[in-house]
């Protein structure tokens, strides 16, 4: 394992050893975890990325429900074909 040497506002510093304290972990812990989560992250590609966004965001919003009541908001597409029909035979 290698040692860094890295500078951080001291905000983030107290963040950290608060963060670190409460889980029972050093700080280098702590950071070698955030650096695994990153890069598993970061490694996600397309579909994979996207997929629940939503949620990690905090949305309890079912994203298909969602598009259902956006689609019931537009008019109903039988009314104008007929209309359209009866205008033609006019």
């Amino acid at each position: 394992m290698t040692r860094i040497l890295a500078d951080l506002p001291d905000e983030d510093i107290k963040w950290l050893d608060q963060l670190a304290a409460e889980q029972g972990k050093s700080r280098a812990a702590v950071l070698r975890e955030a650096v695994e989560a990153y890069r598993t992250e970061s490694r996600k590609e397309g579909f994979e990325k996207y997929f629940g966004l939503w949620e990690r965001h905090g949305s309890t919003v079912d994203g298909l429900e969602y598009e259902r009541q956006l689609r019931d908001e537009w008019p109903d597409v039988s009314d104008v074909t007929l209309a359209k029909k009866k205008r033609s035979a006019a």
